[in-house]
């Protein structure tokens, strides 16, 4: 999915101020975005905040729906780039066709995850299918760690099975949890799973205490290791954790993300990661001139070839919304 965002922040992310100074869980609330025109479906965002940057290497946590595609016209968005980074696609309600530069062709489905690695660069377009009714989902990034930040574009498709324990339901599509274990590749050691409890249970899942860890809560109230988290919001565990408890007195669904600290300081701006803002603005100026927006200039490929043509697509690419004139503080 893309950031709509007209005036998005520059944003520099680095892991300090990212310890809290107590064991405890951190309850970070959404802040809602609507993706675009008068009938926008609009998006809850965690990731990223004042309060934090990053989770290990999920940068970017967009949760939406239930969305009547009959009042807001579901998600239609248009090719767009990007660079340094995953996009995670998860869905509870729906479908959306997915189309990217580098030839995949794939539907975004419930319980099935679909990874695109933008690497050095590539374009894609996200449209919900007639079909849709609902829709209803998470739209993840992982910041991809520098010495791999310019690796080939790629996709990769995997169904997690459902892995039941008492009172729970477990689908992992990253890393390892309780004895299940995800093939896809990621760049970084991370975790990413959905989780669904019965009311009245508790769950107790043991983690990687190196990790540190979010719990994005779609629907409930659990208390997480003894902190309520509502729904839309994320509750971050620091490093050193070892277990994780979940009590639900309602039905819960939840998505536990996790991942070592990335340690590194990164730049996000729009569809973009990089590592500076001078990085940043060239990537803008590629895209530009790839679409026909501005003239090629300085560091712009000649063919405007960084990001590639969406195959397949009938709509427009967008254009990047407009730098700001002076350089913008970043903040973390």
């Amino acid at each position: 999915m893309s950031n709509l965002d007209p005036h998005p922040p520059e944003v520099t992310c680095t892991e300090a101020g990212n310890v809290l100074t107590r064991t405890a869980v951190q309850v970070l609330a959404p802040r809602e975005v609507p993706l675009g025109g008068p009938r926008a479906m609009t998006v809850r965002r965690t990731l990223p905040q004042r309060e934090r940057s990053l989770i290990g290497a999920w940068c970017f946590v967009d949760h939406y729906g239930p969305d009547d595609v009959s009042l807001t016209g579901g998600l239609r968005v248009a090719p767009h780039p990007h660079t340094g980074l995953q996009t995670v696609s998860w869905l509870f309600t729906g479908e959306i066709e997915h189309r990217d530069s580098a030839g995949n062709h794939a539907m975004v489905r419930p319980g099935e995850l679909n990874l695109m690695t933008a690497g050095r660069g590539i374009s894609h377009s996200e449209v919900s299918t007639p079909a849709t009714s609902v829709l209803h989902g998470a739209q993840l990034w992982l910041a991809l760690p520098g010495g791999e930040r310019f690796a080939d574009p790629g996709f990769e498709y995997y169904a997690p099975p459902a892995v039941a324990g008492g009172g729970f339901e477990l689908r992992v599509f990253l890393g390892s949890l309780a004895g299940s274990t995800s093939p896809v590749r990621t760049f970084s050691p991370v975790l990413g799973a959905e989780l669904l409890i019965d009311a009245g249970a508790t769950v107790r899942l043991a983690l990687d205490p190196a990790f540190e860890h979010g719990v994005l809560v779609d629907s409930g109230t659990p208390a997480v290791n003894g902190r309520q988290v509502g729904r839309g919001e994320l509750g971050f565990l620091p490093p050193g954790e070892d277990e994780i408890v979940l009590s639900a007195a309602e039905p819960v669904r939840v998505l536990l993300l996790g991942g070592e600290p990335l340690g590194e300081t990164i730049v996000m701006w729009w569809n973009f990661i990089g590592r500076s803002h001078e990085e940043i603005v060239r990537y803008r100026a590629n895209w530009q001139a790839q679409i026909g927006a501005r003239p090629v200039g300085p560091g712009v490929p000649e063919d405007g070839s960084q990001f590639g043509a969406v195959i397949g697509n009938t709509l427009d690419p967008l254009p990047a919304p407009v730098l700001p004139n002076a350089r913008l503080r970043p903040r973390g």
